[in-house]
């Protein structure tokens, strides 16, 4: 089957390959986070891996002309970034929420504190 492909042919059977090996990498890496919490854990990781393995497999979908996979891997792509999305703007209110409100002002000061006399 391999023996009539040519070396710009393998190359697009590795990338999806490697596609597939991202892609199921994010598998394990739920897994191991479950193992350690005891429960069930979706680690930030599995939603990165998610999302290089789905351009790596869209592209080669693509390259292919596959009608079923490529519209799938879109869609997918969509649910990972919103993921993505949630994660950081849910890290991002956890940090605001620690800064004490007194401090909140000066949060984007970049030069060294200064000390207030009367």
């Amino acid at each position: 089957m391999i023996a009539h492909i040519d070396n710009y042919g393998l190359i697009w059977i590795a990338v999806g390959l490697v596609g597939q090996a991202v892609f199921c990498m994010r598998f394990v890496v739920q897994w191991i986070a479950t193992e350690r919490h005891k429960k069930s854990v979706v680690p930030v990781a599995f939603w990165y891996l998610s999302l290089v393995g789905s351009v790596i497999l869209l592209a080669y979908a693509i390259r292919r002309r596959d009608p079923v996979f490529a519209p799938g891997y879109c869609l997918t792509l969509l649910v990972y970034l919103r993921n993505l999305h949630f994660i950081r703007r849910g890290a991002r209110a956890r940090v605001e929420a620690t800064v004490p409100a007194d401090d909140a002002d000066d949060a984007d000061d970049v030069g060294p504190p200064t000390t207030k006399t009367d």
